[in-house]
This record gives C-alpha cells, sequence and structure tokens, in this order.
C-alpha cells in the first residue's frame, strides 16, 4: 500500500534531504526508521530535494509498505525512533499512483532575513544582514520574478542539461516582522538555489547594490553565469507542498 507523509526538520545538522555520499542526509535517516518498522529495506521518494541547512515544515513524501500497519501506526513508530530533529507531521493513505515528486501542483517558501545579530539561539535558521533594507524597493524588486519565466540565470551551475528551466511563480509577499523580513514564494516548482539566488537577488536591490532593472537584465539574460547572488541555505525553509488547484488558491488567497 502506499502512504503519504509530510515531514518537518531541522536542516542546519544534515547533508541536505537526498542521501549523500560524504554526509548524512534526511532522506537515508527515515529509511532507515521504516526499515526497523517494516523490517526490509524501504525506498522513499520526496516532493524534490533541499539541500544542506535547509529546513521543512512540510515537505512530502511517498513511500510503499504493508497494509496491516495503519497510518497512525507508520506515524506513532516514525516518530518514537526519528531524532528529535526530524518529526512527522502526518501519514495518510495514498492512491496507487501518488507520486510525492510527480503530483506535486505547488510548492511554498519562505526566506527569512534578520537584523537580530546577538542572538545565538537564530544562527542556523535566519539569515543575518546588518544593512538597512529597502523593503519598499524589495517589493518592487519581487514582481520582476512574477509569472512564467525562464529562470536559467538563478539556477545550479551543475543543473542538468535538458530539465526544463521555465518555471511559474504565482505569489512573492515580503514582510516585515519585527527584526525579520520574510520572503514568501509560491510557484509550481523552483530549480535548485533557484529561492536563494533570487532572495540574495532581492537582498541586494534592498541595500540598493543593483537596480531593479538591472535585477531583470540578470533574469533575461538566461545565463546560468549571469547572477553572481547566492543566499545562505540556513534562511531557507520549505513551507508547504500542495497536491490540487484548490488548495493553491485557498492559499492565492490568504497570501
Amino acid at each position: 500500500m502506499r502512504f503519504k507523509a509530510v515531514v518537518a526538520y531541522d536542516g542546519h545538522a544534515y547533508a541536505g534531504f537526498q542521501k549523500q555520499v560524504n554526509g548524512t542526509g534526511i532522506q537515508e535517516v527515515i529509511e532507515k526508521a521504516l526499515e526497523k518498522i517494516i523490517k526490509e529495506p524501504v525506498s522513499i521518494t520526496a516532493s524534490g530535494r533541499t539541500d544542506a541547512g535547509v529546513h521543512a515544515l512540510g515537505q512530502v513524501f511517498h513511500f510503499d509498505g504493508p497494509e496491516k500497519i495503519a497510518p497512525h501506526g507508520y506515524y506513532n513508530a516514525l516518530n518514537t525512533i526519528l531524532p528529535k530533529d526530524i518529526r512527522i507531521r502526518s501519514v495518510e493513505q495514498a492512491d496507487d499512483d501518488f507520486h510525492a515528486r510527480f503530483c506535486a501542483k505547488f510548492k511554498h517558501y519562505d526566506y527569512v532575513i534578520t537584523r537580530e545579530r546577538d542572538n545565538p539561539f537564530l544562527f542556523h535558521y535566519k539569515h543575518f544582514d546588518w544593512h538597512e533594507l529597502d523593503v519598499d524597493a524589495m517589493k518592487e524588486g519581487a514582481k520582476v520574478f512574477e509569472g512564467t519565466h525562464d529562470f536559467t540565470s538563478f539556477s545550479c551551475a551543475q543543473i542538468e542539461p535538458l530539465k526544463p528551466r521555465t518555471k511559474t511563480v504565482w505569489r512573492i509577499k515580503i514582510s516585515e516582522e519585527g527584526n525579520d523580513i520574510r520572503i514568501s514564494y509560491i510557484g509550481n516548482g523552483f530549480l535548485r538555489y533557484q529561492v536563494r539566488m533570487m532572495s540574495a537577488g532581492l537582498i541586494a536591490v534592498g541595500q540598493h547594490k543593483i537596480t531593479i532593472d538591472e535585477l531583470r537584465g540578470i533574469l533575461e539574460a538566461k545565463d546560468k553565469h549571469a547572477c553572481r547572488f547566492n543566499a545562505p541555505s540556513k534562511g531557507l525553509y520549505l513551507v508547504e507542498v500542495g497536491y490540487s488547484e484548490e488548495e493553491l488558491e485557498k492559499l492565492l488567497q490568504n497570501t
């Protein structure tokens, strides 16, 4: 039987979600926990990879397991075995053809910037920037990215040559929360490093290091060498992965 699970994790101690040769990936930790439960090797498939240091509130994965174990049984057993920085939020039965990656309709990421540099409990979870960022300029800059674009300029240099570079970003919301600035992205999918590089570009606009026209020029270049910015991974959160148009419409209405 196929199961859909939602997992939250603190990514700072891990080498990313995907299995790693020289480090521990969150996928490996979950698969080992499932193997203890099912008594045989298990492979999980996530909605997508997150890089080292990136956090998640709502990463989704699927796996196939014995029907005799109910969803709440997997939920309880996994949260008993897994380390405290990886928490299963839900497990439910899914259709046999459900695929965590290919069935996803949208992803929601947040990037968090803080002006608070003297709090040791924030170091792994927010990106510190001492500049007085021009938030209004950042909001104007965000409009450059909204819509359907070729995001080659804002992607990893090692991206697979045949992987599509065109993505749709429906909404970018920038809000001030005390000492923090939160940039929220809702799109149909994102290339590797895309959210971090877009965030870094918006930060550069907020610092008045580049203009909005220059940001637009970087996007329109469609050149993986055009953007020299990449924000640290510790400020990035995968908030939600959605699988229906209704979920997307509700999110857009409330964002």
